[in-house]
């Protein structure tokens, strides 16, 4: 009998923790902000630009000082848009 109680309060306890989920987990499903897609696309372009303006400029701009830096930081622009991706609703 003992045991049917502590059952009980344990399936009432999981039942109330799934229900706080699912409320937290609704907010989470909310549409992105309107600017989220622009800026988005924006990191990938403007990392995929400075790595063309690197190479076409063969290593005269962005900044010519960071030599083969420059394609780092390309890569890591555009990577920031990517992983915005992940988030995109």
């Amino acid at each position: 009998m003992a045991r049917d109680k502590d059952t009980s309060t344990d399936v009432a306890r999981r039942t109330r923790e799934v229900q706080r989920s699912n409320r937290d987990d609704s907010s989470s499903n909310n549409p992105n902000p309107v600017w989220f897609k622009p800026v988005m696309f924006g990191f990938m372009l403007v990392g995929l630009l400075w790595i063309i303006v690197f190479y076409v400029s063969q290593g005269q701009f962005p900044i010519p000082d960071l030599q083969s830096w420059n394609i780092l930081i390309g890569f890591g622009i555009a990577f920031i848009g990517f992983i915005m991706t992940t988030r995109w609703r």
